[in-house]
């Protein structure tokens, strides 16, 4: 994409250009299953008063998951980590075929149409990739191009749309898609742990794409002018999905303190997104940040002086499907595209964080 200049009337001058990347249309899905908090905690037969005031204080109302199967007794036991890779296949293939499907109708688009699938995940590994396995699932054109975004964490969102909205500056009227797929169902461990509870408390399954396209001035949605990015490396593992040894499986981890070191640094990364472009914090209309957890928001808000309005999508998403990862943020997009307020020339900010602890933002224009 064509670099972004220091100066305001030069920033000016990049966003008449014709092969301005856009946001053409959104689609999502979900697993099969819907659970309340407190479902969870009689299904996983959770009893440590501890654990169930995480789950019960999350700001979460329901979740989409896929649980393991009933075992002797109805007791829910521990999948070994073969079954967890067969799972994500399963859920994060037929998930992200539907969100496609409904992203490209979104757009007016069909199949034929795709000229770049970009898929993300984290909660898996896949040889090839999730990409290829989705076209050959809707037989979309084998001579699509495509790239996988894998184990870059809830962040990841924006860092495949930073690269497709530079392959679809250099492919003008050809249709890209991000596509974030993520079976967190997949990445669970039930071992009756402070470390595992606060991850089973907060992550869903979730699917969701987004179709871009440039040198279109008729697509209506908004315009990509600019992504920041921060590594917070002091925190580099504060955040992170690795191999527990003691339960033979992957496991995440999350340290306590994200909220507050996420908090603490999203003031350099929107000021850093802001710089040479004119505009200030109060100029953005429209904030789609990451539901990653009702004490990360809650940081975010006091950080960069946000209102409950402004994160109201961001909080409706987490009540209603948990962390979703790195689709969390184009469910929020959805229902700000669905409820119809942003008007030609508002200025957006969307935000993601994940593992590195990383910081990932970026600028749009309806």
């Amino acid at each position: 994409m064509t670099a972004l200049a220091e100066s305001a009337e030069d920033f000016s001058a990049l966003t008449d250009l014709p092969e301005i990347t856009r946001f053409a249309g959104v689609g999502t899905a979900v697993s099969a299953s819907s659970y309340s908090q407190a479902e969870l905690l009689e299904l996983l037969d959770i009893e440590d008063p501890k654990i169930r005031s995480v789950f019960l204080n999350s700001a979460i109302d329901r979740r989409f998951l896929t649980l393991p199967p009933e075992g002797p007794g109805g007791a829910r036991a521990a999948e070994p980590q073969g079954d967890l890779l067969d799972k994500h296949k399963k859920i994060a293939v037929d998930m992200g075929c539907r969100a496609l499907e409904a992203c490209l109708k979104s757009a007016g688009a069909t199949l034929s149409d795709l000229r770049h699938l970009c898929c993300v995940t984290s909660t898996g590994f896949l040889t090839p990739g999730l990409s290829a396995l989705i076209i050959r699932e809707l037989g979309i054109d084998p001579h699509c191009s495509r790239s996988d975004i894998v184990g870059m964490g809830c962040n990841a969102g924006l860092n495949a749309l930073n690269v497709v909205s530079g392959w679809s500056a250099a492919h003008p009227g050809e249709l890209g898609v991000v596509l974030c797929s993520e079976a967190c169902s997949a990445a669970y461990a039930l071992d009756g742990t402070m470390r595992t509870a606060v991850v089973n408390s907060l992550f869903g399954d979730g699917s969701a794409a987004v179709a871009l396209v440039s040198g279109d001035g008729r697509v209506p949605g908004p315009r990509v002018l600019k992504f920041a990015s921060y590594i917070i490396t002091d925190a580099l593992d504060a955040m992170r999905y690795d191999w527990d040894r003691d339960q033979d499986r992957f496991s995440f981890f999350l340290d306590p303190q994200i909220p507050y070191v996420v908090g603490a640094h999203a003031e350099i990364v929107i000021d850093r997104l802001l710089s040479g472009t004119g505009l200030r914090r109060g100029d953005i209309g429209h904030w789609l940040v990451h539901s990653g957890g009702k004490k990360v928001i809650d940081a975010v808000v006091v950080n960069l002086g946000l209102s409950r309005h402004d994160v109201r999508h961001t909080t409706g998403v987490l009540r209603d499907y948990g962390n979703l990862s790195s689709g969390s943020f184009l469910f929020s997009y959805e229902r700000l595209a669905d409820e119809d307020v942003a008007r030609p020339g508002d200025h957006g900010v969307l935000m993601t964080m994940g593992p590195g602890s990383t910081i990932e933002m970026a600028l749009v224009q309806w």
